[in-house]
């Protein structure tokens, strides 16, 4: 788990252009600060069972405003923070790194990218789609990836899962896409600087 994770990494830290990103001060500020805010959102947890506590993600937001790349590196940082305070166990963080980070955010961007090329390119595509649906899709995603991971692993037999940690997901789904909707929303409404997926050109200047 450690080993793939780190490869992703990699690959993410070698596309990121460090000679600008270190001469934008802003654009660093906004990382750190994204990573940062991530931190009580995931160190406000619920679960019956150890290792199967849930937690709103807003990776969505992170990928939307960031970048596939960038968004990588600062969940790590996030990660590393909530781990280091004792909210996750140095035991998962590789299952959490890569089923928890770096696959939800994967497919947060990936979704964007078929958002944006195959939809009409309009701004409530962009908040609706590739922001509010994409979010529930995400955190679908990565509580199903981490409850067969659980059981794949024999930590917890299937019955259990489901009834401690899957059956919650449905409460999940509309709190969390409605999460990053409101955010990416306010955020491309005052902010939209701050995004990196959000073109002027495609979504508000489109007849």
């Amino acid at each position: 788990m450690i080993l793939l994770s780190l490869v992703v990494l990699a690959i993410a830290a070698r596309g990121v252009d460090w000679r600008a990103w270190l001469a934008d001060k802003p654009r660093q500020h906004l990382c750190f600060g994204a990573a940062i805010a991530l931190v009580p959102l995931w160190w406000l947890q619920a679960g019956v069972k150890e290792g199967l506590e849930v937690h709103f993600l807003g990776l969505t937001t992170l990928a939307l405003v960031l970048g596939w790349r960038l968004s990588q590196l600062m969940a790590l940082l996030s990660l590393l923070l909530v781990t280091f305070f004792g909210v996750e166990s140095w035991d998962e963080f590789g299952v959490n790194l890569l089923l928890g980070v770096i696959l939800p955010l994967g497919v947060s961007y990936f979704v964007f990218l078929l958002t944006y090329s195959y939809l009409y390119r309009h701004l409530f595509v962009y908040i609706f789609v590739a922001g509010f649906f994409n979010a529930a899709l995400t955190i679908a995603v990565k509580t199903l990836a981490l409850a067969g991971f659980m059981v794949w692993s024999g930590q917890y037999p299937w019955p259990t899962v489901l009834d401690n940690y899957v059956a919650i997901l449905p409460l999940l789904l509309f709190p969390e896409a409605l999460l990053n909707g409101m955010a990416i929303t306010l955020l491309v409404v005052f902010r939209p600087q701050w995004v990196c997926t959000f073109y002027d050109r495609d979504y508000l200047n489109n007849k």
